[in-house]
């Protein structure tokens, strides 16, 4: 009965119902947001189909039985009228109430303010804020809180002040670059991203086409980070012998791509009413039935044409500024992208009106025309979004032919829409040109004042694709918008940089933000073991070279030439701030019988870990084990993924988690189960050691060597053979759904 991903209507519960273990997994990060981190404000970022609505039902239903006798006021806002009844009718489903809320929407009037599902239309006509005090309303819901930044929203926000704040949303990225977390504390709580709700089958899988276009878009005017609407529709509609040469290219395709034309059930999105129009008429002159319909269709028209495709008498539906989000038709198995599609978050909306479950559909079929494009659009954030975890660049992942897409999905793209791709990825982060550009048009592109956070946000890039080979000021100043500069440390600290982007310690990156402004006159004595073990990582991870003895003149040296580099050194802290502020996970100091700065499931170089643990020669070891013995510690480094390229056969070990406590290992091939070392393994716990499991996915990621997950300490439950041993570890705290999902992987 908990249907949402599949589009039923939602029956009024009158019995108990329990949230799917994906939603659970959500609620129990929710939990930890606010027990361990105190934040109240919290962001769900969930894929369209995941129930993103069910989950805030199952979390305001906890907060009023944690709350028994308090008013437990709700103000759910929202900007459709049809999701402010479904939600409605979610909540008294999962509260086993009928008459629980009202509505405040169009004709609907409540008799009570207390529970109310509101149209932000209505909020700000009606001057709610005004009428009511700031902590009228005990738990808010901002739902699609991708809008949420928007001035609508603003008044709201600003004014009311409940004890929780939850918004929904499975697109938090905006086109114009404006932070919605920031509402939220600056961090997403929990998310569920499209690849991973296919993995889990709460969406359909797709099979996508890039299919080469019969136009090129390279000289349409380019304004305010999208093309020109109007020159963009002309193209396809007024010129009369390319817009018809177009859409004949695109039956075509669609006929060849699609298995049966009396199966299809498509959308077709379009970049205006003339071309919807254009489209329509094209097809029904060529005999597959289709209508037009836009944002200003009547209720009644979008009724008719929505059952007239879901029972065939209609094959393509054209829209333009319809079926974006909110309304769904699960039956949907094709979408034909047939303008270019700037914002990401239009982008993943528009996919997933076809990604919905429905009974027959085994897959959903997109056609995307691509033709040759402004160096500002962006590919590479679009198929990056279609693939699953991956440390490969997306120019990698179209060369193996995406290998790394979600379960039953696949993507192709034609030779011609291959190179127009491969050739815009190059000119936009590819090549040092190409981020240079974007640098240096930051601020006519997004109105926003140009920040290492700002930019990453705004063209949703990960920082190692900056930090692999840059450095993000020398970068300024070619780009014409810094001072041009010259400090000691340049060099040293633009190889550094992509391997500090791999530190997630909340308590390491504290440390540093506080200890590095100071480096001159920092009291080394006075850090502390732990302290100075966590400046010898962050040494290691700078210079490359271990501290022997703090007091000496060639660490002095390094230490000020760093505090001499002002712009290196101001470019490292903001590096830290913005790790720290996009830490998502809940981590906690490892279980272990003496000091250690190592926090589980943060990640680690092997030479951090190492000298976080006091082996002060982490260079010298070769092997994905080491025995610690004046810590009584055995460290297990494994690489979950590994190919015969990097790995001789007698090291292509069988590892993985068998569920959130269990982790299967092998042993070195050479370890049997009565030699000394598989001895201490057996009988770890009642000698007294400890043994800690350090897993990462693959060798190397786009920096360099990869780092290590720290999954903390593990107890010994059983094993099987011997040379190698296959030993089952628990783990004295779960993986996180995050991680597990790695993990698991080479389990299919």
């Amino acid at each position: 009965l908990n249907a949402e991903h599949n589009g039923r209507e939602r029956p009024q519960f009158l019995f108990d119902i329990r949230p799917y273990p994906y939603q659970q997994e959500i609620l129990d990060t929710l939990l930890a947001e606010r027990e361990v981190r105190g934040s109240f404000r919290n962001l769900i970022v969930a894929a369209t189909g995941t129930g993103k609505t069910v989950i805030a039902a199952f979390d305001y239903r906890r907060f009023r039985r944690q709350n028994p006798g308090g008013a437990n006021r709700l103000l759910f806002i929202a900007h459709r009228e049809e999701i402010l009844k479904q939600s409605q009718a979610t909540f008294a489903g999962v509260l086993k109430d009928v008459n629980f809320g009202e509505l405040y929407v169009g004709a609907h009037r409540p008799e009570s303010l207390e529970h109310l599902f509101v149209s932000v239309q209505t909020l700000n006509s009606q001057t709610l804020d005004q009428r009511l005090p700031a902590d009228y309303y005990d738990y808010i819901v901002i739902d699609e809180s991708h809008h949420a930044a928007a001035q609508s929203y603003e008044k709201a926000l600003a004014h009311f002040q409940p004890k929780v704040l939850l918004g929904l949303t499975a697109t938090p990225e905006r086109m114009d670059g404006k932070d919605i977390c920031a509402f939220y504390n600056h961090r997403i709580a929990a998310e569920i991203r499209l690849p991973e709700a296919i993995n889990r089958k709460l969406l359909c899988p797709f099979q996508y086409f890039g299919v080469s276009d019969t136009v090129d878009l390279d000289d349409l005017r380019w304004v305010r980070g999208g093309y020109d609407r109007t020159e963009l529709s002309n193209l396809y509609t007024l010129s009369r012998a390319v817009a018809q040469k177009r859409a004949d290219h695109i039956l075509s395709s669609m006929l060849r791509y699609v298995t049966d034309i009396s199966d299809v059930r498509a959308l077709g999105f379009c970049v205006s009413i003339e071309h919807a129009r254009f489209m329509a008429d094209h097809f029904n002159r060529c005999g597959v039935p289709a209508l037009a319909l836009t944002g200003g269709s009547r209720d009644d028209e979008r009724a008719s044409a929505q059952e007239k495709l879901v029972r065939g008498e209609v094959r393509v539906l054209f829209v333009v500024d319809l079926y974006n989000e909110g309304v769904d038709i699960p039956e949907v198995n094709t979408v034909l992208f047939l303008r270019p599609t700037e914002s990401l978050t239009v982008f993943l909306q528009q996919l997933g009106r076809g990604l919905r479950l429905a009974e027959g559909k085994d897959c959903l079929t997109v056609l995307d025309f691509i033709g040759a494009a402004n160096r500002k659009y962006n590919f590479e954030e679009k198929f990056a979004a279609l693939l699953d975890s991956t440390n490969h660049s997306v120019e990698q992942e179209l060369r193996h032919g995406f290998v790394s897409v979600p379960k039953g999905c696949y993507i192709q793209l034609e030779k011609k829409a291959s190179q127009i791709v491969l050739h815009n990825i190059r000119q936009s982060y590819g090549f040092r040109a190409g981020l240079v550009s974007r640098i240096a048009s930051f601020g006519e592109d997004s109105g926003l004042p140009l920040t290492l956070d700002h930019f990453l946000a705004y063209h949703h890039m990960d920082p190692r694709t900056i930090y692999a080979r840059f450095s993000f000021a020398r970068l300024c100043v070619e780009a014409g918008v810094r001072d041009n500069f010259k400090e000691p440390t340049e060099d040293v600290m633009t190889k550094a940089f992509g391997r500090l982007c791999a530190i997630d310690s909340r308590r390491w990156i504290r440390f540093l933000l506080d200890t590095l402004p100071r480096l001159r006159d920092v009291d080394i004595p006075g850090l502390g073991e732990n302290g100075k073990r966590m400046l010898n990582m962050f040494c290691v991870t700078v210079w490359q070279e271990v501290i022997e003895d703090f007091g000496s003149e060639d660490v002095r040296e390094k230490l000020y030439s760093l505090a001499d580099s002002p712009v290196m050194l101001g470019e490292v802290i903001e590096l830290l701030k913005y790790k720290l502020d996009h830490i998502d996970f809940i981590d906690a100091p490892a279980d272990l019988s003496y000091d250690c700065p190592l926090d589980v499931h943060c990640s680690y170089t092997r030479d951090q870990l190492l000298l976080a643990l006091d082996f002060m020669k982490p260079k010298t070891l070769r092997e994905g084990v080491k025995w610690l013995s004046d810590k009584r510690t055995d460290v297990l480094l494994i690489t979950l993924n590994k190919s015969d390229k990097e790995y001789s056969p007698t090291t292509m070990y069988n590892d993985y988690s068998i569920d959130s406590r269990l982790f299967h290992w092998q042993s070195q091939s050479t370890t049997s189960a009565d030699s000394p070392t598989g001895q201490r393994y057996i009988h770890h716990k009642a000698r007294g050691s400890h043994v800690l499991l350090f897993v990462r996915e693959t060798k190397s990621d786009p920096c360099g060597a990869a780092p290590y997950t720290f999954l903390g300490a593990a107890d010994y439950v059983s094993h099987t053979g011997s040379r190698p041993m296959s030993v089952v570890w628990q783990l004295h705290r779960p993986i996180p759904a995050k991680f597990l999902r790695k993990t698991q992987q080479v389990m299919g």
